[in-house]
C-alpha cells in the first residue's frame, strides 16, 4: 500500500507534470472507484490543474475550484504515460480503474490512469469542493511529519495499545502503513506488541525521532523519480518488512513474520524482543 512517502512522492511528481494542464477527457474503467456523484466527475474537465497535495495517505489534485481525491488502497498506484491511447478503455478489463486525459501549455497530450491490481478492489476516488468532505480525510490524526514531539508523546500516552497498532491508525496518526510501522519499530528497537502505557519518556523521544528519520529518509528517497520506479525505490529501503526469512541487516539474526488474516508483519527478534519469538496474533500470546 503506498504511505506517506509514496503520496507525497505522487503529489511531488504531479506538481512538476500536471500543473497549468487542462483536464480533458475522463474515462472511468470501473464505476466502483466513484464514491461521490456530485459534483459529477466530468465537472473537472476543461479545468485547470492548479494543485496537487497528500492528506494522509490520500492523494488529492485540484481543478476549477475542486478536488479529485484518491485513496490508492492496497493495490493501487498511479501511472503516467505520455502517449496514451485515444481509444476509450472496455469496462471492467485489467488493472485500469480511471484514466485522466491532460493538455498541457507546451502542446503535449499526457494522461495518468489509477490502477489497481488484485482481485479486492478498494481504490476510491471522491470529487469534492473540499477535501474535509471525504470522511477518511476528515477523520485523519495529525500528520506523522507535521506533528511535534510533545502532541505525539500525548497521542501514545493517551492510547492503551500496541505499538504496531496506534503507529496504523490514521485516526491517532496520519500517513504511516504497515511497511513503515514495521520499519521504524526495528529502527526504534521496540517491539511491535509493547503497549504504548510501558514506554519511558526516552522511549517515546527515540520512537519519535526515528519515525521522523524513516519518513523524511524515505521522502528523499522518493521525490523526483518516476512516478513508475516509486514501488522499486520503497522495496529497496525495507530493512525488515517483506524480507521474512532474510537476515536481518542491523545483527544477523532472521526476521521473523506474523501473519493476520489478510496481511502480516516483520520484526527481527535480537533487535526487537530480546530474542523472543511472537506468536501468531491470532493466538495473542508470546511463544516463550
Amino acid at each position: 500500500m503506498p504511505e506517506l512517502p509514496e503520496v507525497e512522492a505522487l503529489a511531488s511528481f504531479l506538481r512538476d507534470h500536471a500543473l497549468g494542464a487542462v483536464i480533458g477527457r475522463i474515462d472511468v474503467a470501473a464505476l466502483s472507484v466513484l464514491k461521490t456523484f456530485e459534483p459529477p466527475l466530468t465537472a473537472l474537465q476543461g479545468q485547470d490543474v492548479t494543485d496537487a497535495a497528500r492528506f494522509g495517505k490520500h492523494l488529492g489534485l485540484q481543478a476549477g475550484g475542486l478536488w479529485m481525491i484518491t485513496h490508492l488502497s492496497r493495490g493501487g498506484w498511479l501511472r503516467w504515460t505520455d502517449n496514451p491511447s485515444a481509444a476509450a478503455p472496455k469496462p471492467g478489463k485489467g488493472p485500469l480503474a480511471l484514466r485522466v486525459h491532460l493538455f498541457t501549455p507546451e502542446g503535449s497530450t499526457p494522461a495518468f490512469d489509477l490502477t489497481e491490481a488484485g482481485t479486492r478492489k478498494r481504490l476510491a476516488v471522491w470529487v469534492v469542493r473540499d477535501p474535509n468532505e471525504v470522511p477518511g480525510i476528515a477523520r485523519l490524526g495529525p500528520d506523522a511529519l507535521a506533528v511535534g514531539e510533545p502532541q505525539f508523546a500525548d497521542l501514545l500516552r493517551a492510547k492503551s495499545s500496541r505499538l504496531k497498532t496506534v503507529l496504523v491508525d490514521q485516526q491517532v496518526l496520519a500517513g504511516i502503513g504497515n511497511a513503515y510501522s514495521d520499519e521504524i519499530l526495528h529502527a526504534a528497537r521496540l517491539s511491535p506488541f509493547a503497549t504504548t502505557g510501558s514506554l519511558t519518556d526516552e522511549a517515546v523521544h527515540e520512537l519519535y525521532e526515528t519515525m521522523r528519520r524513516i519518513l523524511l529518509d524515505a521522502v528523499a528517497r522518493s521525490v523526483g523519480q518516476d512516478a513508475a520506479r516509486l514501488k522499486g525505490e520503497k522495496r529497496s529501503g525495507m530493512a525488515v518488512h517483506a524480507r521474512t526469512g532474510e537476515a536481518c541487516p542491523v545483527c544477523g539474526d532472521t526476521v521473523r513474520e506474523v501473519s493476520y488474516v489478510d496481511r502480516s508483519f516483520q520484526y527481527c527478534p535480537t533487535c526487537q524482543t530480546g530474542g523472543r519469538i511472537l506468536a501468531d496474533r491470532r493466538l495473542s500470546r508470546l511463544v516463550k
